[in-house]
Parts: structure tokens; C-alpha cells; sequence
């Protein structure tokens, strides 16, 4: 048990946001992997309520935030787990990005230490554009600003699309790794029938593990490593966290094909029935030098709403709060 409570400690200090490239549809990898990874729905066994907000590029005022809200639990009438979740990824008042799905992980146990857990989820993606918001070229004045009216119309209609994604986890002792592809119905949200307004595939893959470092105190290091393709884009990223049941520290440093280089440090501390997390991304060096030293500024809070007899789960897991 203290080695479960420990791993939903890791949890929250443990997200991940992929600042650039970035799929505009993707929720942080390892603090919100249920929306990432549909095979880890129920993984840890007790519902789980998780709110996680981000603030990115603070210093440049740009009024860019995300909003996620998920829910999963182990269900053993159906030998598995369910999830679900509704996220919103607000662009400036120009664009919004809203997601919502769900998500259904059959867990199998595979040998005596070797457990398989197969998951698809089914997501409803909507793309909204706030015409007034955009300033075209014809409308600027050299004297007055943007001032004129345009010649062109913009087509502020919004679009929804399906989307679905599938995902295997496998747990062996303390190891956990696993994979997931998203966006696997490539959906158009121009509707222009355009390649470049298709969703790529996009393949998540991480590891960790966790290393018992005093039974007294229940102090652990968990290591994770996470790899991320978005069409052309790739993020590799390795952090760890140290702590306990009750509090812990992480750090996380991201490496993206685009020569961009970040570092995330955060906190979590145990709240009643519920764990708060906080991490703050700053960028070490980027390719062009025009990106800001604040990536990002994020909080959440994991709830935990009902128990679930572990005899009824054949193995549980805590993901970290990276």
C-alpha cells in the first residue's frame, strides 16, 4: 500500500506538456495519461478525479490556458477500467480546442508478476474561431493601427469532428511502460479535405519504474522516461521524483527536435483526500532565441472520490505527477 500511495504522489508532480511542437488536442502525457493513454483507465484501481490548469507564456501576455477535467475508476463487473474526461485549450480568444471522450482498459494478468492492461477511446473534438479577434493585413493603417475594414470574410464556423484512439500498458513488479496512438482517424477539422488539416498519429510511449529507498518514512525515487511523436515532431523527455505518501519534489528536462530545450521543476503535498501539484517550466535554450524564459506555469488537483476493493483488481498502479 505504501508503495501505491507513493506512485499517486509521483503522479502529480510527474506532467508533461509538450510546449513546441504542440498538438493542440493533447493533454499532459503522465498527469492526465488517462486522456493520452486509454489503457491506463482504472490502472490505479480507486476513482480518481483530476483537474489540471496551465498558463502558458505568462511573461508575453498572450491569454493562452488549459483546462482539463478527467475521471476514471476500476469497474470488476467489467474485468476493467473506464475513464473520462472534457479538456479545453483556450488560444487567445481567437481559437478554442475543446475536447471530450471516454475510454474503456481490459486488464489482464498475463503470468504470475505480468499484467497487460488494452484500452480504445472514443473522443468528440471541436475547433471554435472568434472572427472578430483576427486582424488581417487590408485592415491595418499605417497612421491609426488596424482600423479599416477587410476585404476578405473569414469563416468563423466551428467544426466538430470523431476521433479514436487505442493504447497498451504492461506492469511487471515496479516496471511500467506503455504506448499509445492517438488520432488514428487522422480527422479533418478544416473540412477542406486538405493533408495538412489532418490530425497526425500521434504515438506516446514512457517508462518508469520505482526504487524503495526507506520503509520507515515510505521515501521513493521514480524515474520515468517518455517519448513523443506528433507527425515530424519529437519530444523525448527524463525526470524523476522523490518523496513520500505525503509530499515530494520532481524535476523533468525536455529535449525537442526543433533544438528547444526545457526544465520543469514542481511539488506535490497531500490535501485530505486529495493531492495539489505545481510545476513551473522554463526554457534553457531555444533554436530560434525568440521563445520566452517562462514556458509555463501549471496546478492541479487529483481527488480521490470512492475506494475499490483491491481484491477485485488483479494489479494497481500510481502514475507520477510529472
Amino acid at each position: 500500500m505504501v508503495k501505491n500511495r507513493l506512485l499517486i504522489a509521483v503522479a502529480v508532480c510527474f506532467v508533461s506538456v509538450t510546449v513546441m511542437p504542440q498538438d493542440d488536442f493533447y493533454a499532459p502525457a503522465l498527469k492526465s495519461l488517462v486522456t493520452v493513454n486509454p489503457a491506463a483507465a482504472g490502472a490505479e484501481g480507486d476513482g480518481f478525479l483530476r483537474m489540471i490548469y496551465i498558463m502558458r507564456y505568462p511573461e508575453r501576455n498572450l491569454n493562452l490556458h488549459y483546462l482539463s477535467v478527467s475521471y476514471d475508476t476500476y469497474i470488476p463487473l467489467l474485468h476493467g477500467g473506464i475513464s473520462g474526461f472534457v479538456s479545453d485549450n483556450y488560444q487567445g480568444g481567437i481559437i478554442n480546442y475543446i475536447s471530450g471522450g471516454v475510454s474503456y482498459s481490459y486488464h489482464l494478468q498475463a503470468g504470475r508478476d505480468l499484467y497487460i492492461n488494452a484500452g480504445l477511446s472514443a473522443v468528440f473534438r471541436h475547433r471554435g474561431i472568434n472572427a472578430s479577434g483576427i486582424i488581417m493585413p487590408d485592415q491595418i493603417d499605417p497612421m491609426r493601427g488596424p482600423v479599416l475594414p477587410s476585404g476578405e470574410t473569414i469563416n468563423e464556423r466551428g467544426r466538430t469532428v470523431f476521433d479514436v484512439g487505442t493504447g497498451f500498458m504492461i506492469m511487471s513488479g515496479n516496471y511500467t511502460a506503455g504506448i499509445s496512438v492517438n488520432h488514428l482517424a487522422k480527422p479533418d477539422m478544416a473540412g477542406l479535405n486538405a493533408s495538412e488539416d489532418q490530425l497526425p498519429w500521434h504515438l506516446t510511449i514512457f517508462a518508469m519504474t520505482i526504487f524503495n529507498l526507506s520503509q520507515r518514512s515510505g521515501l521513493g525515487l521514480q524515474p520515468v522516461l517518455l517519448f513523443d511523436l506528433y507527425g515530424k515532431d519529437i519530444t523525448a523527455e527524463a525526470g524523476a521524483m522523490l518523496g513520500t505518501e505525503k509530499a515530494a519534489v520532481s524535476s523533468l528536462l525536455s529535449f525537442i527536435s526543433n533544438g528547444d530545450i526545457n526544465l520543469q521543476s514542481g511539488f506535490t503535498f497531500k490535501i485530505f483526500r486529495g493531492l495539489f501539484f505545481y510545476n513551473y517550466c522554463f526554457n534553457l535554450t531555444s533554436a530560434n532565441g525568440m521563445l520566452p524564459f517562462t514556458m509555463y506555469h501549471m496546478a492541479g488537483l487529483t481527488v480521490s472520490l470512492n475506494n475499490v476493493d483491491k481484491r477485485k483488481v488483479i494489479k494497481t498502479i500510481k502514475f507520477p505527477n510529472l
